[in-house]
């Protein structure tokens, strides 16, 4: 196997320049940009922490004006994730926005015991490990996702 780089740069999007990539990169796969999958992207894009698909239910609910089913919202959820919009943190059941869609690549989160932050960060070093003994052991590894739970910098200065 060769190897990776030790880590890869993105320009992270924002507000509308980040929806409009979503867009573009959900298109390209041939799905539609709906108004309801609009709206379940930028409600979940202005969360700073990882959030539930109950959470995203509620806001877009509060913003429509009607319920919105939480069921849905899972299937907008599953929709983004295949299609690299948005990154599934195992561990707390939650979501967080790619904030660069469309770009392929491994996830390590640093999630946050206290306060619940999600840091998503690239390190392909750590990832190709993690492909190579799984290969070791005759398993492919199509997406590696490794999550590691303690206490952010904040948090672990408040509690120095």
């Amino acid at each position: 196997m060769a190897q990776a780089s030790v880590s890869h740069r993105h320009h992270d999007s924002r507000g509308e320049a980040l929806t409009a990539a979503a867009r573009t990169t959900l298109e390209e796969a041939g799905e539609q940009w709906t108004p309801m999958r609009a709206s379940v992207f930028e409600v979940l894009a202005r969360f700073d922490k990882p959030a539930s698909a109950y959470d995203i239910a509620e806001a877009v609910s509060q913003e429509v004006g009607r319920r919105v089913a939480a069921n849905s919202v899972y299937r907008i959820l599953d929709l983004f994730v295949a299609a690299d919009l948005a990154r599934r943190v195992e561990s707390v059941n939650a979501y967080v926005a790619n904030t660069h869609p469309g770009c392929l690549h491994d996830c390590i989160f640093l999630v946050c015991d206290r306060c619940g932050e999600a840091r998503h960060l690239d390190a392909d070093r750590v990832t190709a490990m993690v492909r190579e003994v799984a290969g070791d052991r005759g398993f492919v590894a199509r997406r590696p996702i490794v999550e590691v739970r303690g206490l952010c910098a904040d948090c672990a200065q408040a509690e120095g």
